[in-house]
């Protein structure tokens, strides 16, 4: 059961992305900040790191298409930054020890990244024009903190179930 439990979480995470996204933005002070979550893409990240780099990129695979058909007008855009996110995931933690405070730190940073990439991408089209600076602060900034406290709650919740998920693979093996 536990088998269907991973990618039916991350169907949930795809559907529940929108509906927190409707918290945004929010007005603090006068200033505007918008909060993208990225609940889908740090799932996929833990998954990369704590089961398997391969499924992780598959799953990124497909749901970068879904997101693509189903959120922006660009076909292939998430659908390519979504398997290369998991795989420098599954890339990094060759090297870096796997525990959960060094798993987070590296989804933030990643998801910082891709921010990044997807800012300069809409801006190369013109399909933005917001400056960089503003970028940083009224979007980057606010998007890695809600990030980090929604990993602050439940990654350990998704180690815990990638790791239940590795134990029953590894029974059925042996």
């Amino acid at each position: 059961m536990v088998r269907f439990l991973i990618p039916s979480v991350a169907v949930l995470l795809f559907l529940l992305e929108p509906e927190f996204a409707m918290f945004s933005p929010i007005e603090v002070k006068g200033q505007i900040f918008y909060l993208v979550p990225r609940f889908l893409i740090l799932y996929l990240i833990f998954i990369s790191i704590y089961y398997s780099r391969q499924r992780a990129v598959m799953y990124g695979l497909f749901f970068g298409v879904l997101y693509d058909v189903f959120y922006i007008d660009i076909i292939g855009l998430y659908s390519v930054l979504y398997p290369l996110i998991c795989f420098l995931a599954g890339s990094i933690v060759k090297i870096i020890h796997q525990h959960l405070v060094v798993t987070t730190t590296i989804s933030v940073v990643l998801v910082a990244i891709l921010e990044f990439v997807l800012y300069q991408f809409f801006y190369l089209i013109d399909f933005t024009t917001i400056p960089l600076t503003d970028f940083l602060r009224s979007r980057l900034l606010p998007t890695i903190i809600a990030n980090t406290l929604f990993l602050m709650i439940l990654g350990w919740a998704f180690k815990y179930l990638i790791n239940a998920r590795v134990l029953q693979r590894a029974r059925e093996v042996s």
